[in-house]
């Protein structure tokens, strides 16, 4: 699937892309703004690194360039979350900070975000993508509109070189993503977005009832199948 663009790729962006529902709306969403995209993905020791195979199809069929790093090593200073720890129980219910706190990987996003912006830095890319949403700002502190404040500030002096966070769903919920991506004629059957990396989304945790949510709120059946035959 190779999406139409409104202008001749020429100007570089690294998009830090999971392979799960948000990333893949800003990938397509920066192609069709004209940038050469570098996708890039970090394999930091998720239990569902089942998207991480994800992203990687889908970057071969657009053809655009795409890394996954391999940041493993870091697990056993970040490895206190139900995220990265298989021994854990998965949280099963709808995102709030009182039941699904068990979920924030501590510091992901800042790390994530200063390896990308020194890949931009040495690819000569002036922005950096990634897909913070309105709907993580309840829990998860490296998602809200201060953070992504804060990081483009360092962003600007870290570097001889300043880079642009951009996070173009910051104040849209997952719905409003679905939409956008819809309307671009996206195939979200290409994503995954389960906290598990089961064979199929597991349709319970927090993850999996937001992406669930939206797409009922647009009217629409969720692609990807699910381990319990009534979600959809």
């Amino acid at each position: 699937m190779t999406p139409s663009t409104s202008h001749t790729p020429s100007k570089p962006a690294v998009v830090i892309y999971s392979g799960g529902m948000d990333s893949y709306t800003v990938l397509h969403r920066a192609i069709r703004e004209g940038y050469e995209v570098h996708a890039l993905s970090f394999h930091y020791g998720q239990r569902h690194a089942r998207e991480l195979d994800v992203a990687r199809r889908v970057c071969e069929d657009l053809r655009v360039s795409h890394r996954i790093v391999d940041i493993r090593a870091i697990h056993q200073l970040i490895g206190n979350s139900a995220l990265t720890d298989s021994d854990r129980s998965m949280p099963k219910a709808d995102y709030a900070e009182d039941n699904l706190a068990d979920t924030v990987v501590p510091n992901r996003n800042m790390i994530l975000l200063s390896l990308a912006i020194g890949y931009a830095v040495n690819i000569e890319a002036s922005v950096c993508f990634y897909g913070a949403h309105g709907g993580d700002h309840v829990l998860y502190p490296d998602c809200r509109p201060a953070f992504v404040d804060r990081m483009n500030d360092v962003a600007a002096i870290a570097n001889f070189e300043a880079v642009s966070i951009e996070a173009p769903y910051l104040y849209s919920d997952k719905a409003k993503i679905l939409s956008d991506g819809i309307e671009m004629g996206l195939d979200y059957a290409l994503t995954w977005t389960c906290y598990l990396g089961g064979e199929t989304a597991c349709g319970e945790c927090g993850s999996c009832r937001e992406r669930l949510d939206a797409f009922a709120r647009v009217g629409m059946e969720d692609p990807i199948p699910y381990a319990l035959p009534d979600r959809h």
